[in-house]
């Protein structure tokens, strides 16, 4: 087992809450930190609070691990991007092939924000829930942008930074798995039921793997995860 003191980029969807559970089994202390980016999705910043508030009822042991929560505000970076988590218009593909969703320099900013915060905290090992196995095709969830990035900040810091990413190499199914094999049914309950994930922020709708507008990338990711999981042949999307 790891020992130490991590911190953890935490959204309050399901990845992130994943990594936070995997990271609170391996280190003595962690601390979180979340991002106001001016993301249109801003209902998951309410429910990252009830996420921490939920994860340290249902496991004590875990709870005497967690330390503060930081909120850093990037919304900046919400004036300089014309995307449809920063703006209200449909999620269709661009010219460049990539999802209008993709926000450009989003998770650079985040773990380069990250490492200051974690260098004046006592914490160099960074940890979220950046993957490249079911993602949308975004260049900065990609392990050789995130490794190239850590590079980069411990030599630009002058201290070793590690950044981890536990669900890099994994699809969602198997993050529901892990959540599991973490957290049993507890943690399950929890990613269920408080985090999100959905773009639209859409919380008035309840499935079986959690609540959004069951159309969205985000959303169709996390339910034939979630259905594959469970076995099902193909998709859950109704």
């Amino acid at each position: 087992m790891s020992q130490g003191k991590a911190l953890v980029l935490f959204s309050g969807g399901q990845d992130s809450t994943v990594c936070l559970a995997h990271a609170l089994a391996r280190y003595d202390e962690i601390e979180t930190v979340g991002f106001d980016y001016g993301q249109t999705h801003r209902i998951e910043l309410e429910c990252r609070t009830r996420v921490l508030v939920e994860i340290k009822s249902a496991f004590p042991q875990w709870a005497k691990k967690l330390g503060p929560d930081h909120m850093l505000d990037l919304r900046e970076l919400s004036a300089i991007s014309e995307t449809s988590l920063t703006r209200n218009m449909k999620i269709e593909m661009d010219a460049s092939g990539l999802p209008n969703s993709f926000v450009p320099g989003r998770n650079l900013l985040f773990f380069v924000y990250a490492s200051a915060l974690g260098y004046r905290r006592g914490a160099t090992t960074l940890v979220g829930g950046m993957c490249e196995t079911d993602y949308s095709g975004y260049p900065d969830c990609r392990n050789d942008t995130i490794q190239t990035l850590a590079q980069a900040v411990s030599l630009g810091m002058a201290r070793p930074f590690a950044f981890e990413t536990p669900l890099m190499y994994i699809d969602k199914a198997q993050t529901w798995a892990l959540a599991k094999e973490l957290g049993g049914e507890a943690l399950v309950e929890i990613i269920t039921e408080h985090t999100h994930t959905c773009y639209r922020g859409d919380r008035t709708q309840r499935h079986d793997w959690g609540y959004g507008c069951n159309d969205c990338p985000a959303c169709e990711l996390r339910a034939n995860g979630f259905a594959k999981w469970h076995g099902a042949d193909g998709p859950c999307i109704q």
